[in-house]
């Protein structure tokens, strides 16, 4: 499946609960293929492209309390 993939994030892995290539990164919204997924929240539910985007949003209590 070429479009976006619908995760259940856990830890350590995450569950694929749709098929898909990717999933969009919480903070910046670029896609982040599902083979380079590496940071993501299981209290959140969110993806993130890298470690930095990654602790911003933990920092903020999730990527919607981010100042765009």
């Amino acid at each position: 499946m070429n479009g976006p993939a619908q995760l259940h994030y856990d830890t350590p892995e995450f569950d694929i609960l749709r098929p898909g290539s990717y999933v969009l990164c919480a903070v910046s919204g670029e896609q982040i293929p599902l083979n380079e997924l590496k940071y993501w929240s299981a209290e959140f539910q969110e993806a993130y492209r890298s470690a930095a985007e990654a602790t911003a949003a933990m920092l903020a209590g999730g990527a919607g309390n981010l100042k765009k």
